[in-house]
């Protein structure tokens, strides 16, 4: 399909002050979109300048939650260029989403080339300073005009851009980690595994409560037993046990995260033993009286890396590596963000220039 690219004739103001960014407040020039119907499949591909959707009030979206979204980044490189960050391996957990929601997929390429040339038309609102970068937003929503429960046959595939500041404005520093017991965030046969809106919808009312006891983010324990370690917030979770990297187990009820994979890549390349299977909560407690939890971190495209530095589970509170940031954790964080920018050597082939159309 051919992109066909409309150009703004009135272009937005960006942000002058690059430390103010936050997260997703603003928005480039331009969004590209996409349309399908059953039938007849994708059509209408192209880049236009940044608008609201307008939407049947009977849409599936609003009453089925029928959507799904990706998060990716571009990065401003010390060459001038723009680089992306393991782009078709969103693509390709897009698809996986869509399977999953019912929904159709779209050629990964594409997809690819199509998020290239917005960024390539916007490449002036991606950010320069350390730590930011420009926020990459895909996603697919259900369209039409019918209340039937069931998938919808109209669909929109689009993507929106924002600049976007350091995750950690004034430095690296561990959270405080409450473990949830109350709510379950999936269950086995459920939709845990896809980036569907629903998942962190459902997410919202622990976070919340958890917030207002001054943690900054919920650990999720499985949907049957509560016993073992899922996700915590938008993230991945891994523990350095006794000298090894520690991590669950992907299932239906985890997402796979791409930070996640891309670490356990790099601990085997960097001879670090690692251990992906069911991790009990219990068993973090009996390490951390043994001394050998020796650091605990999310993983993740906004943190890449977040330490944390307290769990409390049962009302019972244990410190890890006495409220610093580790080593292994530090070591991954700057690895990572080394390799994302072109400045560390890329072993996997995970890191590609944005062209110039």
């Amino acid at each position: 399909m051919e992109i066909k690219v409309t150009k703004t004739d009135t272009k937005k103001q960006k942000p002058i002050d690059e430390s103010t960014l936050g997260f997703a407040r603003s928005f480039s020039d331009h969004m590209f979109m996409v349309e399908y119907e059953e039938g007849r499949g994708w059509f209408d591909p192209r880049i236009v300048p940044y608008q609201n959707i307008s939407l049947n009030p009977a849409s599936p979206v609003f009453h089925y939650a029928q959507e799904i979204f990706e998060g990716a980044k571009a990065y401003a490189l010390d060459n001038g260029e723009v680089g992306l960050f393991r782009i078709l391996d969103n693509a390709r957990r897009m698809n996986n989403s869509a399977m999953r929601m019912c929904m159709p997929v779209l050629d990964e390429d594409f997809q690819v080339e199509a998020i290239s040339r917005l960024v390539d038309l916007d490449r002036d609102w991606v950010p320069k300073s350390e730590g930011t970068s420009l926020y990459i937003r895909p996603a697919l929503i259900a369209d039409g005009s019918s209340l039937g429960a069931h998938t919808a046959t109209r669909f929109i595939y689009f993507v929106i851009a924002s600049p976007t500041g350091s995750y950690y404005p004034d430095g690296m520093k561990p959270i405080r980690i409450r473990i949830e017991t109350r709510y379950v965030r999936a269950v086995k046969g459920g939709v845990g595994r896809a980036k569907t809106g629903g998942n962190y919808a459902a997410s919202f009312k622990a976070a919340r409560d958890a917030k207002l006891e001054g943690f900054n983010e919920v650990l999720w324990l499985d949907g049957r037993e509560q016993k073992y370690v899922q996700e915590v917030g938008a993230m991945n979770m891994m523990f350095m046990i006794d000298g090894t990297l520690v991590t669950s187990e992907l299932s239906d009820t985890i997402l796979p995260g791409i930070t996640r994979d891309s670490i356990l890549k790099l601990a085997v390349e960097k001879g670090i033993p690692v251990d992906i299977r069911k991790v009990a909560v219990t068993e973090l407690y009996e390490a951390h009286e043994k001394g050998l939890l020796e650091e605990a971190f999310g993983t993740g495209t906004a943190a890449v890396i977040s330490p944390v530095g307290e769990l409390s589970w049962n009302e019972e509170t244990i410190i890890v590596n006495h409220n610093e940031i580790g080593p292994v954790s530090q070591m991954f964080y700057d690895t990572l963000v080394g390799i994302q920018r072109q400045r560390i050597q890329d072993n996997h082939g995970w890191t590609t220039t944005v062209p110039r159309y």
